[in-house]
């Protein structure tokens, strides 16, 4: 599958936080133009990475609203949340 061809407007709207939106846009009226290319990649992929993790993001919801408690696969998890932070603000990868 060929990759997706992202616009600034698709990427704000895939984005779930609104801090990650205000980045987003912070980061595309700040950042040098010979440098956007490789932040809007970094933007792009981190979106990609959301919208694959989709599934299983609604899928743990509905766990927990029929259960009251997280599915047993995420007790052991590593608590992952500060790098998929990092990553969707570009403070990693492309960038």
């Amino acid at each position: 599958m060929a990759p997706r061809e992202w616009t600034v407007d698709q990427l704000h709207v895939a984005l779930p936080h609104s801090s990650l939106r205000q980045q987003l846009l912070a980061d595309v009226n700040l950042t040098p133009l010979e440098e956007l290319p490789a932040r809007l990649e970094g933007w792009a992929t981190a979106a990609e990475t959301l919208d694959a993790a989709r599934p299983r993001i609604e899928a743990a919801r509905a766990y927990v609203k029929e259960h009251g408690t997280e599915p047993p696969e995420y007790e052991t998890a590593p608590d992952m949340t500060d790098t998929v932070v990092d990553d969707a603000q570009g403070r990693r990868g492309a960038a």
